[in-house]
């Protein structure tokens, strides 16, 4: 055998044992670098959970690649409280639609707006409670007719001992305390704390749209 020949050979069998030697070494411990937690290394190219649906759509899917968050506010607030009266009808079977006044509920609405903003307030303590003269203008001064007066008789229920003087601008509103600490908290509420006294809006708001009564 000539000595390129077995050179040749020679080379041939290194190459064979390098490939038989790296055949016989262990698979990587799954709990080393490359697989922490007790969780093998993906294969590459192999197809993990999640992963034909990313390629279907075109990316990750997750809370903020979704579809987006829908505006819960309808942007004004007469608004939204006609349409939460709305809802409640359309959800009761027993609504008589042919009773059911929305425009009533939105003209209340107005004046509950025009007496929050644009009445002028004058407050005088008296020795036994406090004084609410309170006028406007226009639509602001028949609001003011129109919901103070009706709230006297929720006061009442309340407990407060409230009355009404009716002025060629609006009303007086007359609170007497014969309690001092109840005096203290009128003075603390002011004519806007007293009006929004009671839980009586919601349902009274619910049967004027059911055409019940007006205010």
């Amino acid at each position: 055998m000539t000595k390129p020949t077995s050179k040749i050979l020679a080379a041939g069998a290194a190459l064979l044992a390098a490939v038989v030697c790296a055949q016989a070494q262990p698979m990587p411990d799954a709990s080393g670098p490359m697989g922490m937690h007790g969780h093998s290394p993906p294969m590459h190219g192999a197809m993990t959970p999640g992963h034909g649906d990313m390629n279907r759509h075109g990316g990750m899917q997750g809370p903020s690649f979704g579809a987006p968050a829908m505006p819960t506010s309808p942007g004004q607030d007469a608004f939204g409280a006609i349409q939460e009266i709305v809802q409640i009808l359309e959800a009761d079977p027993a609504t008589d639609w042919s009773k059911v006044d929305i425009e009533a509920l939105r003209q209340h609405l107005i004046d509950m707006n025009e007496v929050t903003l644009n009445a002028a307030v004058i407050r005088r303590v008296t020795g036994s409670g406090i004084e609410f003269t309170v006028t406007g203008a226009g639509r602001t001064r028949d609001a003011i007719k129109r919901m103070v007066p009706a709230h006297v008789r929720e006061l009442a229920r309340l407990g407060w001992n409230a009355r009404t003087e009716d002025l060629p601008g609006g009303v007086k509103l007359v609170v007497n305390a014969s309690d001092p600490r109840a005096l203290v908290k009128l003075k603390a509420l002011g004519f806007i704390g007293i009006m929004v006294q009671g839980s009586h809006h919601q349902p009274h708001h619910l049967m004027m749209a059911k055409g019940a009564f007006a205010h």
